[in-house]
């Protein structure tokens, strides 16, 4: 759920590159940041999803998103709230709500670490889906590690022994839907602002998820309800801070720090659930956080 967002790996790529006025210090302490954050929040969904229904605990989630979302839209007028494109903002919108559905219900089954070290194959989903929806030119060294990317995900998932589960195709899918949102963003870019983003992707989640929420909904206690409002506090924030470490340094630099949360899933997975990864899941992580390094790199050079 550390996305969207509930936002995941490769945020905002690329679509801001080095330019004057950036602060990259500035920019990789906000992505260290996020990393930290939406493992809380991801560590808070795998506790809470155990007595209360996902489709509710992201209910919350995103009526928090909603809030945080549209109080600077409405300060500043409603202005961020018109568009010319209204139907991408809503495909986005399903597309972030779709990812964080996939990765929660894997958090469910699968150990903090592996879903998160398969999830982090959406950088190179975005690198695949950036030639047909883009029509960006891949270099056939990125090829190769999409590749070697895709190999990590496969060792990390474990198929054909007893450690495999097919709850491993939850976070491969929320990767893929990601991947997707990213996609849309990078398209919406150069048309629209980030509050109008923002705004009409928690504003869709709500809707869809308040048409499903009455079929699946429990009277959670007050503890309960406290720790979805945390889920929606550190993946609203999350958000936000993704946002402004793009807007403070190129994606190329930025890139790299994002694979933090890695270590930061590990180590929560590891002191609340006592999830320790087995040398597949680190093994897999590795090649799957080098894949991404070297595309961060090659992206780097390009530019």
């Amino acid at each position: 759920m550390s996305h969207p967002a509930l936002a995941r790996p490769g945020a905002l790529p690329a679509a801001i590159s080095g330019r004057a006025g950036d602060r990259p210090l500035r920019g990789i302490v906000l992505i260290v940041a996020a990393s930290l954050v939406f493992s809380i929040s991801d560590a808070t969904a795998k506790f809470v999803t155990e007595t209360v229904p996902v489709i509710e605990v992201l209910w919350v989630r995103f009526l928090v998103f909603t809030l945080m979302a549209l109080w600077p839209v409405l300060q500043g007028g409603g202005s961020a709230l018109r568009t010319r494109r209204p139907g991408v903002h809503v495909l986005r919108g399903l597309s972030i709500l779709a990812s964080a559905l996939l990765f929660v219900f894997g958090l469910r089954l699968l150990p903090m670490a592996d879903a998160a070290a398969i999830n982090f194959v959406s950088p190179l989903f975005i690198i695949v889906l950036s030639v047909p929806f883009l029509g960006e030119r891949v270099s056939a060294r990125r090829w190769i590690a999409v590749g070697v990317g895709l190999t990590g995900a496969v060792i990390a998932a474990q198929p054909g022994t007893a450690a495999f589960s097919a709850a491993a195709a939850f976070p491969v899918g929320s990767a893929a839907a990601w991947a997707v949102a990213i996609i849309l963003t990078r398209r919406m870019a150069t048309t629209e602002s980030s509050n109008t983003i923002v705004v009409w992707t928690a504003g869709t989640g709500l809707v869809a998820l308040s048409c499903a929420l009455p079929f699946d909904v429990v009277v959670p206690t007050p503890r309960e309800f406290a720790l979805c409002l945390l889920i929606g506090l550190t993946g609203s924030a999350g958000q936000w801070l993704v946002i402004l470490g793009y807007r403070r340094a190129p994606a190329s630099l930025l890139a790299p720090f994002s694979y933090l949360q890695l270590i930061w899933s590990t180590a929560l997975g590891y002191l609340i659930f006592a999830g320790k990864p087995g040398a597949a899941t680190i093994v897999g992580a590795a090649i799957i956080a080098a894949s991404g390094l070297y595309s961060a790199h090659r992206e780097r050079a390009a530019r």
